[in-house]
Parts: structure tokens; sequence; C-alpha cells
């Protein structure tokens, strides 16, 4: 079922924030923590993973068939290195 709410960005000290009503927190379960995923122009509340490696897996082989495993900061051997065996 989809809820849409209205709700207000207010100033927080330094920073701004929303206040989400105790009802839908406990309808969705949330406790004192919440995952926070930007998707293109959306913010993505989520319950935090109990296990922080849950889902790794499934993530690496997803991101292996998508052709984004690319090393991004390249090989870290050093001219040295030639003469280790690993």
């Amino acid at each position: 079922m989809k809820k849409q709410l209205h709700l207000q960005i207010r100033q927080i000290g330094n920073s701004r924030g929303v206040v989400i009503p105790k009802a839908i927190l406990e309808q969705v379960g949330f406790d004192n923590e919440a995952d926070l995923v930007i998707e293109g122009d959306k913010l993505v509340l989520s319950k935090p993973k109990k296990n922080p490696r849950e889902g790794w897996a499934e993530d690496s082989k997803a991101i292996s068939e998508a052709g984004e495993d690319i090393l991004v900061l390249g090989d870290f051997m050093n001219e040295a290195d030639e003469d280790w065996v690993w």
C-alpha cells in the first residue's frame, strides 16, 4: 500500500530535516536508526540490515554482471614488487 505524506523541511541546528510521525515509524518498524539511499531526485529510507555484510554476495554479483567491477584506483603494485610470487 502506497501512502503519501506532505512534510515540512525544518531547520535543525546547522542541518535540515523532517519529523516523521510516530505512527508511521511504528507501522514500518523503524527504531532509532535508518539507512538513507539517494535514487535520482528521491530520498529513500529503509531499516538498517541486522548483519552489516548481509547482501554483499548478491550485490557484488550484480555489480560484476553489470560490468561495473573495474578497479577504481588501479593496481597497487610497485616496481619493486615484480619479483613477488603471489
